[in-house]
């Protein structure tokens, strides 16, 4: 019964990644191929690969799916003078998406800024602010219906969307959690998992068309390495700590260079996870936008062709990368826990 079923779940990874591969195909030569024959010479001497790798990478305030598809976010701020305002992102840009001025408050590098220099708190709903929340909905309905299968077939096979996320979760608590955490490994679970699934869907959503940034966003990855620095060291029992001020074992002096180092590992710990998040995706999509770029500038079919056919590879590689990055996030953040509630032998 489990071999069929892992041979089931088998045969679905597999033709999910068939219909990606297939769809990032269609989706890159039509892109380059439309793009191509529309524009000619003189719009490849304006193309500028560069500010179109950025403008996919940073936040914006507005949501461009594809030309034509565009989503002006809310614009929310506060000044004590003013109060509350909210508008939408659209009056902040005219037909040609350049800054203007609306009621007092423009753009500068996609920051709100009042023209007569009050400072005002920016509460605005961003590119990366909206999959953040569309990624958050996605797991809420994702996982209640796993849940709720759960329960429906509780001592039978798995079935439907269940069967898929059911030995992911199992693997990561049993083969990732459990063995690095040890003792109360269980209360450590909810967050581990959330943490795993949350940074997976983001990998994955960004890598779609139209996709924004998220997991590629530093603000994010330093807001997910806070929580792992702060449950870490919330945890951390008395030989925890004792090991970081008073290092048992070693001579007096060399206590006095141990402290320093254990202090700096303390926080480079999350900054490491945080960095390395940030970093691989962001370069993922650097990867795939240059290729893509490379059809505009050279304005040839060949190169629309070629770089489709890299384009579908590179995908899969990032695909597999998306995977690899949140398994790292999790493993680190439980052995780094670990660590913090091991017991003195």
């Amino acid at each position: 019964m489990n071999s069929r079923i892992l041979k089931n779940n088998h045969l679905k990874v597999r033709s999910i990644f068939l219909a990606i591969a297939l769809g990032l195909l269609f989706f890159n030569f039509s892109f380059a191929q439309s793009e191509s024959t529309v524009e000619q010479a003189e719009e490849a001497e304006a193309f500028n690969p560069g500010d179109m790798i950025m403008h996919h990478i940073l936040d914006s305030h507005v949501w461009e799916f594809w030309e034509g598809a565009t989503l002006h976010l809310p614009i929310i701020v506060y000044s004590k003078e003013r109060g509350l305002e909210i508008f939408s992102s659209a009056n902040l840009y005219d037909e040609h998406h350049n800054p203007v001025e609306y009621k007092g408050y423009t753009l500068e590098h996609e920051h709100i800024v009042r023209t007569d220099g009050v400072h005002v708190y920016d509460f605005s709903i961003t590119k990366n602010v909206a999959a953040l929340f569309l990624n958050s909905l996605v797991m809420l309905l994702v996982f209640i219906a796993v849940a709720r299968g759960f329960k429906k077939n509780a001592g039978k096979a798995p079935k439907g969307i269940q069967s898929f996320f059911e030995p992911i979760i199992i693997y990561i608590r049993d083969e990732v959690i459990k063995p690095n955490i040890g003792h109360g490994y269980e209360k450590y679970v909810p967050y581990l998992l959330s943490l795993f699934f949350f940074i997976w869907f983001g990998n994955l959503f960004g890598l779609m068309p139209g996709a924004a940034n998220l997991t590629g966003n530093i603000a994010v990855t330093a807001t997910l390495a806070f929580f792992t620095f702060v449950i870490t060291n919330v945890s951390g029992n008395a030989n925890y700590w004792k090991h970081i001020f008073w290092t048992p074992g070693v001579p007096l002096p060399i206590r006095f260079i141990i402290l320093p180092v254990e202090l700096i590992g303390v926080i480079t710990k999350p900054i490491s996870l945080m960095i390395r998040l940030f970093v691989a995706i962001s370069a993922g999509h650097i990867v795939i936008l240059s290729l893509i770029a490379m059809a505009f500038i050279f304005q040839s079919y060949a190169v629309g062709i070629g770089s489709s056919i890299i384009l579908v590879f590179i995908n899969l590689i990032e695909i597999l990368v998306a995977t690899i990055q949140a398994y790292v996030f999790t493993i680190f953040t439980s052995v780094y826990i670990g660590l913090a509630t091991e017991e003195a032998h």
